[in-house]
C-alpha cells in the first residue's frame, strides 16, 4: 500500500479553469447521455489518489465504479500490460489462438465459484458478459424465459437492458426490449416489497412469490432458462439480500432445472471481502458474469460457466476484441496481486471497521436510515424521516457535491444511497478520514435543514 495522502489537497476550488475548458469541449463533442454527479476532470491517478487537471488531489471512494480494486496504475498491472504491448497488441481470439488468454481462462476457471469442469468466454464489458450469459443460458437449456429482479442493473445494451430494472430513465424510449423476460421483487430488507418486518421473512416471501405466482401462474418452469441476479444489487442501492434468499433461490433453480446466473460484475474480485459475493452464502451458480475489476482498470469482461451451460456451437457467438492480449495480461497480474496482498481479507477487515463507524453515526444523525454492505461495498441510505423512510434524494446530491468540493470522490446508488467502494488498497487512515467527512456532511446538512 502506498500510504501517501491521508486527506485530500484542494488548491483550486473545483471545477478549476482547466477543468471548465474540458467540460465545455465535452459538451460540444460527446453525446450527453451520461448522468454525472459532479464536474471532476481527471488528469492522473495513483492508487487511491486522483489528481484533476487543476492540480487538486482527491481521495477516491468509488474506484471508477468499483473497477480499481487493486488501485489506479498498480505497478504490477502496468508492467504486465506494457510488456504485452511490446509483444503484440491484438490478434483476434475469434479466429486464432494466443497463450495469454488461455492462461487467464485457466486462472478464472480455477477461482470461479461454478461447477467444474468449466469454460470461459471473454468479452469487453459487463453488459457484453450478460449478453453472452443470456445466449448461453437459452442455447444450453433450449428454454426462452429469463427471470430477473426489480432493482437490478445488468447493463445498457438491448439484451442486458431487458434485464435491468433499477431506474426508469435507463429504459425510457428503448422499447420494445427482449420478450420473455419476467421481473420479480428483490428482497430489500429495509424496504421489503412484501412489508415483512424481519429480513428472513422478506427473503421467504420473495422466494414464495417466484415459486407460487411466477412459476405457478405465469410461466411453466420448463420454459425458464435462468434466474439472473446480482448477489448484492449495485446500481439499485447496494442492497444485501437476507441470508436465506440466495440459497433458497438456488434450491428452487435446481428443483426445476433452471440455470443460476450470478452477475458478479461489480461484486467480484474481493470487493465484498470474498473473491465472489455468492461465496458469502455458499451458492454455486451455473454461470458468473465478470468485468469491472478483472483487469485492474483495462477493459475486459468474462463469462465463466460449467461445461453443461457453455455449449454454444462454433460460430454461434464471437467477439473481435474480447480477451484482448493486453487486457488479459493485466488481468493475470491484477488477480495475482489480489491473492498475494490478500485483498479479500483486507476488504473484509476495513469493511467491518467502516460499517461499525457508520452504524454508530446513526445515533448522531436521523438522516441515515440504513447502513448495509459486505467488505468495501457499503451503502448508506439517506432519508428525510426514519418514521416514513422517505428517500432523501436531493440531500444525497448535495452531500456528494459538498464532499467533492472537500476532495472526496463519492457517488450515489439507488434513489438516496451513498455508495462507498474505494480501491481495496486504500490507506486505512485515509479511509476512516473519508468516512468521518461523510458523517460530518450529513450532520451539517441535517442541521441546516432543521
Amino acid at each position: 500500500m502506498t500510504g501517501k495522502l491521508k486527506e485530500p489537497r484542494i488548491v483550486v476550488e473545483p471545477p478549476g479553469p482547466r477543468a471548465r475548458e474540458v467540460i465545455e469541449k465535452d459538451r460540444m463533442y460527446l453525446m450527453q447521455s451520461f448522468a454525472r454527479w459532479y464536474p471532476l476532470v481527471v488528469d492522473r491517478a495513483e492508487d487511491y489518489v486522483v489528481y484533476d487537471v487543476d492540480g487538486n488531489a482527491y481521495i477516491d471512494l468509488n474506484a471508477g465504479i468499483a473497477v480499481l480494486n487493486v488501485g489506479s496504475t498498480n505497478p504490477a498491472v502496468v508492467e504486465a500490460a506494457a510488456s504485452q504491448l511490446r509483444r503484440f497488441t491484438h490478434y483476434s481470439l475469434t479466429d486464432f489462438y494466443y497463450e495469454v488468454a488461455v492462461r487467464l481462462a485457466e486462472k478464472l476457471v480455477g477461482i470461479a465459484p461454478v461447477e467444474k469442469p468449466a469454460k470461459v468466454f471473454f468479452t469487453n464489458s459487463g453488459a457484453e458478459s450478460i449478453e453472452a450469459a443470456l445466449k448461453a443460458s437459452r442455447y444450453s437449456t433450449g428454454r426462452q424465459y429469463i427471470v430477473a429482479f426489480l432493482g437490478a442493473f445488468h447493463g445498457r445494451t438491448m439484451g442486458a437492458l431487458s434485464l435491468t430494472a433499477s431506474k426508469p430513465v435507463q429504459r425510457l424510449g428503448f422499447s420494445p426490449l427482449l420478450p420473455s423476460v419476467v421481473h420479480v421483487p428483490y428482497p430489500y430488507p429495509y424496504r421489503c416489497p412484501f412489508a415483512a418486518e424481519e429480513p428472513g421473512e422478506c427473503g421467504e416471501m420473495a422466494l414464495g412469490f417466484v415459486e407460487e405466482w411466477v412459476l405457478g401462474k405465469l410461466v411453466d418452469p420448463s420454459e425458464v432458462a435462468a434466474f439472473v441476479f446480482e448477489p448484492i444489487q449495485g446500481e439499485g442501492g447496494y442492497i444485501v439480500p437476507p441470508d436465506n434468499f440466495l440459497p433458497g433461490l438456488e434450491k428452487l433453480a435446481r428443483r426445476h432445472g433452471i440455470l443460476l446466473v450470478a452477475d458478479e460484475v461489480q461484486t467480484g474480485f474481493c470487493r465484498t471481502g470474498r473473491r465472489f459475493a455468492v461465496e458469502h452464502w455458499g451458492v454455486k451458480p451455473d454461470i458468473v458474469a465478470l468485468a469491472k475489476a478483472i483487469a485492474g482498470g483495462l477493459p475486459l469482461g468474462a463469462v465463466v460457466g460449467s461445461d453443461k451451460a457453455m455449449t454454444i456451437r462454433p460460430g454461434g457467438h464471437a467477439t473481435t476484441f474480447g480477451g484482448n492480449p493486453v487486457s488479459s495480461a493485466a488481468a493475470i497480474a491484477a488477480i495475482d496481486y489480489m491473492e498475494r496482498e490478500r485483498l479479500c481479507d483486507r476488504a473484509a477487515r476495513l469493511g467491518e471497521k467502516t460499517l461499525k463507524r457508520l452504524k454508530e453515526a446513526m445515533d448522531e444523525t436521523s438522516m441515515i436510515g440504513d447502513v448495509r454492505g459486505k467488505g468495501l461495498m457499503i451503502g448508506v441510505e439517506l432519508v428525510k424521516s426514519r418514521e416514513t423512510k422517505e428517500p432523501a434524494s436531493r440531500e444525497l446530491a448535495e452531500v456528494l457535491m459538498r464532499l467533492f468540493k472537500r476532495g472526496y470522490l463519492v457517488i450515489g446508488a439507488g434513489v438516496s444511497t451513498i455508495r462507498i467502494s474505494p480501491p481495496l488498497t486504500i490507506d486505512e487512515e485515509a479511509l476512516m478520514n473519508a468516512v468521518e467527512a461523510i458523517i460530518e456532511e450529513v450532520k451539517r446538512l441535517e442541521r441546516e435543514r432543521d
